[in-house]
């Protein structure tokens, strides 16, 4: 059974930190639950949207809301990729009960 993992890209307009306007961030949410500003990968969503998909990431939504007071969360893209699976899990074949070994004195 196929299973996905998801992620969030988040480009969000806030105030500039050298109190000059605003300025554009972009921050990945990562499936384990990381929170990572990967704004100096890229100055536009497209460019980080082509570096996820190079890394097996499909666009799957899109959602905007430019109305949010103070740090504007302007841009959420919302991506998935198969969930890598993991190996097979192996029996091991023991002999049961019949190939015990005993030593006898």
């Amino acid at each position: 059974m196929l299973k996905w993992e998801y992620a969030l890209l988040v480009r969000r307009r806030q105030a500039a930190t050298n109190d000059i306007g605003w300025e554009v961030v972009f921050v990945w949410y990562g499936p384990d639950g990381s929170m990572v500003d990967v704004t100096p990968y890229g100055d536009t969503a497209l460019a980080h949207l082509n570096r996820a998909g190079d890394q097996g990431w499909e666009l799957v939504a899109m959602s905007e809301d430019p109305s949010l007071p103070g740090n504007t969360e302007l841009h959420r893209y919302h991506l998935k990729r198969p969930k890598a699976s993991a190996a097979p899990r192996q029996r091991i074949r023991g002999g049961g009960r019949s190939a015990r070994r005993t030593i006898s004195g």
